[in-house]
């Protein structure tokens, strides 16, 4: 088990709860202000609970979208999302128990209507879809269920979300003075330093760290490791996890925003318009973190998917680090490590030296070697070479090996620099420079790889030749 902790934070907490198919997602969206959670006709689309954060009449909520309320054996699937929902009431200050006015009410509803006038939470009754006359009336036999006065509104159609905002503002604890503290905390700076006003640094942001693998490969597995608790819901089926879910976690360096995403299968087997969704919402999770967990099951060694999945991350220009998950039922430790190096050496050549960490999620065995690997990754992954230094160790490298001939003439290169980081890019200038054969980009990459020391990343390598102005 490694050492991170899951992030403290005050802010007040709504969820929103209800059976499945009455509009949770779409009014979890409503209330962030984004398209953050899936959206399906189909009903049990939403698993793990999804937070996002809502501004509200100038307050920071932490609004939390939960799998559809049923009644299942805890060892079943629906049964081990009703714990991760009920988990969620009872950490909340506000619940929004939503129901479909149009469906009126059912036995469920009565039922967790009964179950939630138990819980020591404050409840606001939703009824969602009451557009229309059917909506109205079913708004109105809401009454039976014993939990006040039911809000009517349409989610899809934001219509009454005025009115459950400034609802949702009543029934929440009233906000700390947070002017007179900053004031206190501004004048303390003061008497310490002597001059009035002195600005605090700003700390810098979370890492953004996702996590991507084949489905079954023990994504969720792990980020429950991480966390030390059980957010994310596991088991022996395959797909479980459906969107992507943004957890903060701390360790020694500092924050850490961590996302867990959906299995990506071959993309001739992803048939279904809400597996579509999901493996839309893992690329779009890939593409915004700055290091990704590419997760293998060692059992099953490297796939052809995890390869396709290692270029898409090199394509992207994201830190990577390997997985080797299930580490404890591996039989041939040896011969299977060797395996996995002779397939990355041929096959991922682009990302040379990747970090590989060996661990069992299940276990916490060898976990606690992740996020060291994923720190010393991302540092690579910002790194900076000065121009002088780049350039001395460039005219060695032509010296070892002069450009190549190329219409019968030999290309003039003349200096490199360094573009940006994140990933690591340089450019090369010189006449006809870009009209350098790839094995000879290759030959440079692979030098500043080796000598400057930044195994695993993607290098970007670019060209600008000079304009001949005798040339027309």
């Amino acid at each position: 088990m490694t050492d991170t902790i899951s992030t403290p934070d005050m802010l007040p907490t709504v969820a929103i709860a209800g059976r499945p198919n009455v509009g949770k997602s779409t009014l979890f969206n409503r209330l962030v202000g984004r398209r953050q959670a899936l959206v399906s006709d189909m009903p049990g689309v939403t698993r793990d609970r999804k937070e996002g954060e809502a501004h509200i009449r100038g307050r920071r909520i932490r609004i939390i979208d939960t799998a559809g309320l049923e009644e299942a054996a805890p060892d079943t699937l629906f049964g081990r999302m009703r714990a991760s929902s009920e988990m969620a009431v009872t950490q909340a200050q506000l619940v929004l128990f939503c129901i479909d006015a149009r469906s009126g009410i059912t036995p469920a509803d009565a039922h967790f209507a009964q179950w939630l006038r138990r819980q020591n939470v404050p409840v606001l009754l939703v009824a969602n879809k009451a557009e229309g006359r059917a909506g109205t009336e079913g708004a109105m036999e809401a009454y039976s269920l014993g939990l006040g006065t039911p809000l009517a509104l349409s989610a899809e159609h934001g219509e009454g979300l005025s009115d459950l905002m400034g609802e949702i503002i009543d029934r929440l604890p009233k906000a700390p003075r947070v002017v007179e503290r900053s004031r206190r905390r501004a004048d303390a700076t003061a008497d310490a330093d002597g001059t009035e006003g002195a600005e605090e640094q700003r700390p810098p942001g979370p890492l953004r760290l996702a996590i991507v693998g084949r489905p079954n490969a023990g994504k969720s597995t792990l980020l429950n490791c991480l966390l030390g608790e059980e957010r994310m819901i596991t088991g022996p089926e395959a797909g479980l996890t459906r969107d992507s879910i943004s957890v903060d976690i701390h360790d020694e360096h500092g924050p850490i925003r961590l996302v867990d995403t959906a299995g990506m299968r071959r993309r001739a087997r992803v048939e279904q318009h809400l597996e579509r969704m999901s493996v839309s919402a893992s690329i779009e999770a890939l593409k915004m973190a700055e290091v990704v967990v590419l997760t293998i099951d060692a059992t099953l060694g490297v796939h052809e998917q995890d390869l396709q999945l290692a270029r898409l991350i090199e394509r992207e220009g994201r830190a990577c680090v390997l997985a080797l998950n299930k580490w404890d039922a591996v039989e041939d430790r040896a011969a299977t490590r060797q395996a996995i190096a002779d397939r990355i050496e041929t096959s991922m050549a682009q990302v040379r030296g990747i970090s590989v960490v060996t661990f069992s999620a299940l276990t916490g065995a060898g976990v606690h070697r992740l996020l060291p690997a994923v720190r010393d990754t991302h540092e690579v992954w910002n790194s900076r070479i000065t121009t002088g230094e780049l350039n001395r160790w460039f005219e060695e490298a032509l010296e070892r090996h002069q450009p190549p001939l190329v219409d019968g003439r030999r290309l003039k290169l003349r200096y490199m620099t360094q573009a940006k980081s994140r990933p690591p890019t340089f450019i090369l200038f010189g006449t006809r420079a870009e009209l350098l054969p790839d094995s000879y980009k290759r030959y440079l990459v692979n030098g500043l790889r080796e000598t400057f020391h930044m195994p695993g990343v993607p290098i970007r390598l670019q060209l600008r030749g000079t304009k001949n102005p005798y040339a027309e």
